[in-house]
């Protein structure tokens, strides 16, 4: 008799012993759960952080870039560094007008262009065909470009019509991701003509003297078109970046900008 009473207080000692193990597992996931929330609103917490700072210091740029006075920002690429709260933020103006538009570069210009960005010469041309073909070749030659992206195993071919967006590009036969990122810096879809000769775009500068076109992007009005890229810094690794693109305008009264693109990159 005693030795079944041992044995049922052994087992109830074990049954007790396995559940404070669970209860422990239990809190131990419970407090584990918990930080993890904690963790994600503190992310969330400092991605809104860094984006509020990212927009403020565009509308900084802005009001920099409009200054009449020694503190004017010139759109020249020079990184500014300004303080927004407790964020540093790194502003870079940029003149569109220094870019290159597919819509409007000739065969030749997006030939040497993509040159330039380290693409070999036979790709180089042609990727520089298929693009003009993308954005409103002849008839004759969009119905011959379809041809070429059904035998390619594409489900897709060109419209005839001009990039609304960056991204098309890709989707254009031959650009691969790593060639349309090589090319975006020297990119814009919001200018009228070829830059001029004295491009602040080294690249572009250089695409142009190889094209032999020494267009005046100045006539256009281009030159008020400007591009302002703002990268909030955060602890770690934590960064936002805004994109916008705005037309600044020299008059004194009225609204002096307006914005033409905003995109928000976490």
């Amino acid at each position: 008799m005693t030795r079944h009473i041992t044995r049922q207080r052994g087992f109830a000692l074990l049954i007790v012993l396995w559940t404070l193990a669970i209860l422990a597992l239990f809190g131990t996931h419970l407090q584990e759960v918990a930080r993890l929330d904690t963790q994600r609103a503190r992310n969330l917490l400092d991605a809104a952080e860094l984006e509020s700072a990212a927009d403020g210091a565009v509308q900084q740029a802005i009001y920099s870039v409009l200054d009449g006075s020694s503190q004017h920002w010139n759109a020249d690429n020079t990184t500014h560094l300004i303080k927004v709260g407790d964020t540093l933020v790194a502003v870079r103006v940029e003149s569109e007008s220094d870019k290159v538009n597919p819509n409007v570069a000739s065969v030749e210009l997006l030939r040497a262009l993509l040159m330039q960005v380290g693409i070999d010469a036979t790709t180089a041309a042609t990727v520089a065909a298929s693009i003009a073909e993308w954005r409103g070749g002849v008839p004759a030659s969009v119905r011959a470009a379809r041809a070429r992206y059904v035998a390619a195993g594409l489900d897709y071919a060109p419209d005839g019509e001009e990039f609304t967006h960056m991204e098309e590009l890709g989707a254009v036969l031959g650009v691969t991701p790593e060639m349309l990122a090589r090319l975006r810096p020297h990119l814009t879809l919001f200018t009228d003509a070829d830059p001029g000769a004295i491009s602040a775009d080294p690249v572009v500068a250089q695409a142009l003297a190889e094209a032999g076109q020494v267009g005046d992007a100045a006539d256009t009005g281009d030159a008020n078109i400007l591009s302002l890229t703002a990268n909030a810094y955060g602890a770690g690794p934590a960064r936002f970046r805004i994109h916008a693109v705005v037309r600044v305008s020299a008059r004194v009264t009225g609204r002096r900008y307006d914005v033409l693109a905003y995109d928000r990159h976490q």
